[in-house]
């Protein structure tokens, strides 16, 4: 059984301000070792339950948060950027399912740390006119390699949001969020004793694999900038609806890759690297 596990930072057990998940921050060095025993938990679960092959892909900002040598033995480390695809590298078809580690809710929730992977620059997303984050887009572009999510961890907002996208993925809510940047912690054993259960459960039997996409999706993202909307108009395929909003048609995976090109734009033009 192979399993890919994708872990953000902002959803992380303990972690609640910009100074526990950005570099340099106050608490950066705290926050990158609860990240390691949160992903840790969930390898634990994985290979409880039989997987013989794990992957782990830091898909936090830099993309190299993790400490190597703090990661259980079981598995391998995908870190470093740029990535083609985003928090989702390393995903293949071969996968029997991944799990989201540490994931937080879309722009404009009041979630822990909410955003839609460029902190401020990204206002609103919708896919197929739905409204979406990082949690139903890595969500999409997985169901379209054939992969299902079978877990996602992060605070309630976070696991809301999920089951609103899709009510068969386990959540595990290791804090409950009283504003953006404050929540009601969850002790960390108990947090990371839930991640550990909820992933081998989701894996006790095999997991299904999701309906291949009908027809092709439109991603729209509206922009903070009206220069990074007018920037991206020439890219081929790109089209405007507003001064700072542009979608684009294609079928995921290669939609989620071409937003990976948006959001490099974007942050050449801004000076604000995409953190995820």
């Amino acid at each position: 059984m192979r399993i890919y596990i994708s872990v953000d930072m902002e959803g992380i057990t303990g972690l609640v301000d910009a100074d526990d998940v950005q570099p340099g921050g106050r608490d950066y060095e705290r926050g990158r070792l609860m990240m390691a025993e949160d992903v840790n938990a969930a390898v634990r679960g994985a290979v409880a339950a039989g997987a013989t092959d794990i992957t782990v892909n830091d898909a936090h900002g830099p993309m190299r948060n993790l400490v190597p040598e703090a990661l259980h033995p079981a598995a391998r480390l995908i870190r470093g950027k740029p990535k083609q695809m985003l928090m989702l590298e390393g995903l293949a078809p071969e996968h029997d399912a991944a799990v989201f580690v540490g994931y937080h809710s879309r722009a404009g929730a009041l979630g822990v740390l909410s955003h839609s992977f460029m902190g401020h620059e990204i206002e609103d997303m919708w896919l197929d006119g739905r409204p979406v984050g990082e949690i139903g887009l890595a969500h999409a572009t997985a169901a379209a390699i054939g992969v299902p999510v079978t877990v996602l961890t992060g605070d309630d907002c976070a696991c809301t949001e999920m089951t609103e996208w899709d009510a068969s993925v386990r959540t595990v809510a290791v804090k409950y969020a009283r504003d953006r940047f404050s929540a009601d912690l969850r002790p960390s054993e108990e947090a990371r004793a839930a991640i550990e259960k909820a992933v081998a459960a989701s894996l006790s039997v095999p997991p299904k694999a999701p309906a291949a996409a009908a027809a092709p999706s439109a991603l729209t993202v509206r922009w903070q900038s009206a220069s990074v909307a007018s920037t991206l108009l020439g890219i081929p395929g790109v089209t405007s609806s507003d001064s700072r909003t542009v979608q684009a048609q294609g079928t995921l995976p290669d939609l989620y890759r071409l937003f990976g090109v948006w959001m490099r734009v974007a942050a050449s033009l801004t000076n604000q690297p995409p953190y995820c």
